[in-house]
């Protein structure tokens, strides 16, 4: 009964920017449970390499190009999926960018706006009718440890993702009597290409880790696994909800 939970044979999935890192180890984890794929970001060819990938493992997975600050291409993202597929059950907004650390312009925090807060409001606006026309839907939105806490780094970074985790909270209110799930998922440090500079810095990463209860970085594994069961039967009763996946790191006191 328990595996039975986790399975979504028979159900469809969007995930956006899935060509690589957390969004590749998404698309895979749903991919293996069952569901069938739709690989998205803004480069072409690397949609196209993605979805050969999946392919060539055996797995359901249909690539389809989108910026997603482009509204014309979010309504083909949407209508190709349902054209592929027959509708859309599972929808997974993880395209975003950190933009500039340190003090920011306005142009920047227009940009980190636009492609981590504003596309996700967008996309779900557009995707939902189609999530609720069939049973059991479940939305997963992208947000991040900075929601949680004060950043002096990544400003505008955090605050879209503050952003997101009220997205969530929202969607999930209007959208949970129609039967459709909406949560927020908040990742810490993970092990990534974009966090490589970050795992090289011996100072950072040593008081990362002193601050992380469970002593370690997290792996795309941790998210993927984390999505994985917020797409699935087995959190059927969890909606508008931002969910840390940080090792701890947002709830220690650093002892």
């Amino acid at each position: 009964m328990l595996a039975a939970a986790f399975d979504l044979a028979g159900r469809t999935a969007i995930i956006t920017g899935s060509t690589r890192s957390i969004g590749l180890g998404i698309a895979q984890a749903l991919a293996e449970a069952g569901a069938k794929v739709v690989v998205s970001s803004e480069n072409d060819a690397d949609v196209t390499q993605t979805t050969r990938q999946l392919t060539d493992l055996g797995y359901c997975a249909h690539g389809i190009a989108c910026d997603v600050t482009d509204p014309v291409a979010l309504r083909a993202l949407i209508d190709g999926t349902v054209t592929a597929f027959g509708g859309i059950d599972i929808l997974v907004c993880n395209a975003g960018i950190t933009g500039a650390a340190g003090s920011w312009s306005l142009e920047d925090f227009d940009q980190v706006m636009a492609i981590n807060l504003r596309s996700k409001v967008a996309l779900t606006s557009i995707a939902l009718p189609h999530i609720a026309a069939r049973s059991g839907g479940s939305v997963i939105l992208m947000s991040s440890l900075s929601a949680l806490r004060g950043n002096g780094a990544i400003n505008a970074y955090a605050l879209a993702k503050a952003g997101v985790a009220q997205l969530a909270r929202n969607l999930a209110v209007q959208w949970g009597p129609k039967g459709v799930r909406v949560n927020a998922i908040a990742p810490g440090l993970i092990r990534t290409p974009l966090s490589e500079p970050l795992m090289a810095d011996k100072t950072f990463i040593d008081r990362r880790i002193g601050m992380t209860p469970l002593r370690r970085v997290g792996e795309v594994d941790d998210v993927a696994a984390t999505c994985l069961f917020l797409a699935s039967k087995a959190s059927a009763f969890i909606t508008g909800q931002q969910i840390s996946v940080d090792g701890g790191t947002s709830i220690t006191d650093g002892s």
